[in-house]
């Protein structure tokens, strides 16, 4: 009798159980999200605002830094390029609270995400010209033995600047506390790129920088260098071992794009002061290198999309269109089809070039897919 009980009661403890606590990876986030009331129409609201919630939930399971959302003003083509990308990633989602304030509705909502699909989804809207930098530096000290790791600093500072005067988008991994110095030392002597993809992922970036700044006191101020003559200056070498890592945008797979050491040698008063010159100097030296490659990663990203325009029947509007896609930000050559059919030569993903012909306020977005944006001359 004792058994049959037991059995009893297992059996009731499985029925009630649904399907999504056996799922394998699945996580539960609490959430939410909101949209605008537009016309009274709040079905309508509620269906923008559940999604942003959801999309919500797929980045909180990932752990980004950078919000997609955040990206594309137009949450409607964000909306529409993310649904084939989050199809059955959130398992399952539960909408706990709505409210109404004046022109807004808001919604609490639990949602169920299988996280490598949401790696996949958030992936899939990262950005070749948005890159990661982490490049850690150990502290100078004067007193001798080795100073902690410092993670903002001269050099990673420096490539920073070079990178964003060169128009790029740079995350800087340091101000995000995404990683810290010890992962970045085991990555770069292992060549292990699991942490690395996460970061990725996590920086909606299709390129990350990663390196390690070390120094050696070749000779200290004051120092005997023989015939009675003392050292005046302090004299430091810095060397920077670092890896470019780059998402393959047809396969996915991580891939380490280069990787190598560079050196700088500088005299100064201060230990701090010649380790701060010598990699400035490094930083100076290794920046050509460092644009060149990127340069090259993010040409061989580029595709051609066909853009066409109803509405156009005239030359000069169809030559100020042209102008209007020639300059709009990576766009690399735009070259004319027909009246309002143009090709246009981008390496990013198709939202966000749809995203800015939006926002010049004169085309509607009818259409897009990846290789495609049907576009209509607004009156």
């Amino acid at each position: 009798m004792r058994k049959l009980t037991v059995v009893a009661i297992s059996l009731f403890i499985l029925s009630s159980l649904t399907p999504l606590a056996f799922a394998q990876g699945v996580k539960c986030v609490n959430t939410d999200g909101e949209a605008a009331i537009v016309n009274g129409d709040i079905p309508s609201a509620k269906m923008e605002a559940v999604a942003r919630a959801k999309w919500s939930a797929i980045e909180k399971v990932v752990g980004v830094t950078v919000k997609a959302g955040s990206m594309v003003q137009n949450f409607v083509l964000f909306d529409d390029a993310i649904k084939s990308e989050t199809t059955g990633v959130v398992r399952s989602y539960e909408v706990l609270n709505q409210k109404s304030e004046k022109d807004l509705l808001h919604v609490d909502v639990k949602a169920c995400v299988e996280p490598a699909k949401a790696q996949k989804a958030v992936s899939a809207l990262s950005l070749n010209n948005q890159l990661a930098v982490f490049i850690p530096a150990r502290k100078p000290r004067e007193t001798g033995g080795r100073g902690e790791y410092e993670e903002n600093n001269v050099l990673s500072e420096t490539l920073i600047g070079k990178l964003i005067d060169q128009g790029y988008q740079v995350i800087d991994i340091a101000s995000t506390k995404m990683a810290d110095a010890a992962t970045i030392e085991r990555a770069v002597a292992t060549g292990n790129t699991a942490n690395l993809r996460s970061m990725l992922y996590k920086s909606l970036s299709n390129l990350l920088i990663i390196g390690k700044v070390d120094y050696t006191i070749s000779t200290r101020k004051g120092q005997d260098i023989g015939y009675g003559i003392s050292m005046p200056f302090n004299n430091v070498t810095v060397r920077l071992n670092y890896r470019i890592v780059a998402k393959n945008s047809k396969t996915g797979n991580t891939e380490i794009l280069a990787s190598g050491v560079e050196q700088g040698r500088a005299l100064a008063n201060t230990v701090e002061d010649a380790v701060a010159n010598a990699m400035r100097d490094v930083a100076e030296n290794f920046a050509p290198t460092l644009i060149d490659k990127i340069s090259k990663y993010v040409q061989g990203s580029m595709k051609k999309v066909s853009v066409s325009v109803a509405g156009i029947s005239d030359l000069d509007t169809n030559m100020e269109t042209k102008n209007i896609l020639q300059n709009i930000v990576w766009v690399a050559g735009v070259e004319e089809q027909s009246m309002g059919r143009f090709i246009v030569n981008y390496p990013e993903n198709t939202l966000y070039l749809a995203n800015s012909i939006k926002q010049k306020g004169k085309y509607k977005v009818v259409n897009f897919s990846q290789y495609s944006i049907a576009l209509e001359l607004e009156k």
